[in-house]
């Protein structure tokens, strides 16, 4: 595991956009496609506006680069909460990225089937390789939560699918969302996390003693691959750096 401490959320994503765009030229001299797994939130808003500029926008080669996502609502695309939509609005429409490269996870048929759907295009990229994406991007809530891995829901302890749909009382709607065991053959995970409010909860996840019911982040251990940790200063307040 690896730590970047910036002095503020602006400066995390300047040294983020950076480290992700030298990940892509990197990982395309070896292969034809880069594979990306997005976050939603808005936490990752200010780093896409930062890629679909320059310099980025120009260094990357967008056309080789497929699009995922890490987990989405189960509410249509016209809606602000859809995690697709803010990835098309900031980002995908303004790099040039190709429709046939990005596979958003379906809010236009029942939550389940979706689930079924995107499980399917994962095995389609990945049986037979060692990894899964070359790139997760995750953030991580004040409740330790991370993509849809909620504390204390069985979605937690999925061992076996890597792609799963849930009804969640607490926000009164299906989320789907990748789960710990495709994400942990990934290449590279890297984790955001800003402010104050995460602090503590940071510490416990990353010193604490394994918790995952409590924490679900802590669930994020690549077994062949990167993990980076993005945080500002006001995160990391906890920590022993």
């Amino acid at each position: 595991m690896e730590l970047h401490v910036a002095n503020n959320p602006q400066q995390l994503s300047e040294n983020l956009a950076a480290f992700i765009a030298q990940r892509i030229q990197e990982v395309l001299l070896q292969q034809p496609v880069f594979t990306f797994a997005l976050s939603g939130g808005n936490t990752p808003k200010a780093l896409y506006a930062l890629l679909a500029k320059e310099p980025y926008v120009n260094m990357i080669e967008w056309s080789r680069v497929h699009f995922f996502w890490g987990d989405e609502r189960a509410v249509p695309f016209e809606d602000a909460r859809n995690n697709a939509r803010m990835a098309y609005d900031v980002l995908l429409d303004k790099v040039g990225a190709l429709p046939e490269n990005i596979h958003v996870m379906r809010t236009d048929i029942p939550p389940e089937e979706s689930a079924k759907a995107y499980e399917s295009t994962l095995h389609t990229y990945f049986d037979g390789k060692q990894n899964t994406f070359d790139l997760v991007l995750l953030g991580m809530g004040d409740d330790g939560h991370t993509l849809s891995l909620f504390p204390g829901l069985p979605i937690v302890h999925e061992k076996k699918a890597w792609v799963k749909a849930f009804w969640l009382e607490a926000q009164d709607m299906y989320r789907i969302t990748l789960t710990a065991p495709v994400t942990n053959l990934a290449s590279c995970v890297v984790f955001m996390a800003t402010g104050a409010g995460k602090a503590l909860t940071l510490k416990a996840v990353i010193d604490g003693a394994p918790d995952p019911d409590r924490y679900p982040s802590q669930l994020i251990r690549p077994e062949n691959g990167e993990l980076h940790w993005f945080v500002d200063e006001a995160a990391a307040e906890a920590l022993q750096v």
